[in-house]
C-alpha cells in the first residue's frame, strides 16, 4: 500500500470527506493540521504552491482537492 498523507484543517468539509473515504475504504493515513502546524503548512504551500486544503500526497502523486475519482485510481479502489 502506499503512503497516504493528507494535510488539512479541522473546520475544512473537503478535508473530513477525505478522511471519511480513506476510514471507509480501510486506508491508512497520515494527518497534518495545517491549521496549527505552521512547519507542515509551509511544507505543503512549496509542494503545490496554494494554500487550499485538503492536499494529499498518495505516494509521490500529490491530489489538491478531494477528487474521489482520482483517489480510487491511484489506490486501486473500485
Amino acid at each position: 500500500m502506499k503512503n497516504i498523507t493528507i494535510y488539512s484543517t479541522p473546520s475544512c468539509v473537503y478535508c473530513n470527506m477525505a478522511k471519511t473515504f480513506f476510514k471507509s475504504n480501510n486506508v491508512a493515513f497520515t494527518e497534518f493540521d495545517v491549521a496549527s502546524n505552521l512547519e507542515k503548512r509551509k511544507e505543503m504551500i512549496d509542494m503545490t504552491g496554494q494554500m487550499g486544503v485538503p492536499v494529499m500526497k498518495v505516494g509521490e502523486e500529490v491530489v489538491v482537492g478531494f477528487d474521489e475519482p482520482k483517489l480510487k485510481s491511484l489506490l486501486g479502489i473500485k
